[in-house]
């Protein structure tokens, strides 16, 4: 496993869109292994392989330390409700904005086996699965910010 360097905002690769994953090879699931690495190395809770350089449908998200998700060829089926709140990127490190999600989201993906499967989150697991599958798309969170983009909240 390896860290890799994250690509910021400015970079073309985060507004490209992704290809399909077809297959699992051994190339895409060091891929993942790294993503996850990497990810937790920047205390993230989520990361999409553009942000790593990389054109391909694959997530991995981190939002509770007990189920790290690997999301392949993501598809958000359904969404409803809302939540208004602070979302940063580690493609955009230190920046935040306010940000209006879908409160609850059913999403298809496949796994690290390319085995399908559904999944339901609300809160941030819903934030985290709308941002993520967001760059899939080549779109970043600053398209949505409500306002302006600020640094991190003083603590008191």
């Amino acid at each position: 496993m390896a860290i890799r360097k994250i690509r910021v905002m400015g970079d073309d690769v985060l507004t490209k869109k992704c290809r399909e994953v077809k297959e699992m090879t051994p190339r895409i699931r060091e891929l993942i292994d790294d993503m996850f690495e990497t990810m937790y190395s920047e205390y993230g809770v989520g990361l999409a392989a553009p942000q790593v350089g990389i054109l391909k449908q694959i997530v991995v998200i981190d939002v509770d330390d007990d189920n790290p998700l690997v999301m392949i060829n993501p598809r958000i089926l359904e969404t409803s409700g809302e939540q208004t709140g602070d979302e940063g990127c580690l493609s955009l490190p230190g920046q935040y904005g306010q940000v209006t999600r879908p409160d609850y989201v059913k999403a298809t993906a496949y796994d690290e086996n390319m085995e399908p499967y559904e999944i339901e989150g609300t809160g941030l697991l819903a934030r985290a699965i709308c941002h993520e599958t967001d760059h899939l798309k080549g779109k970043m969170f600053v398209e949505l910010v409500e306002g302006e983009l600020h640094g991190p909240q003083e603590e008191e």
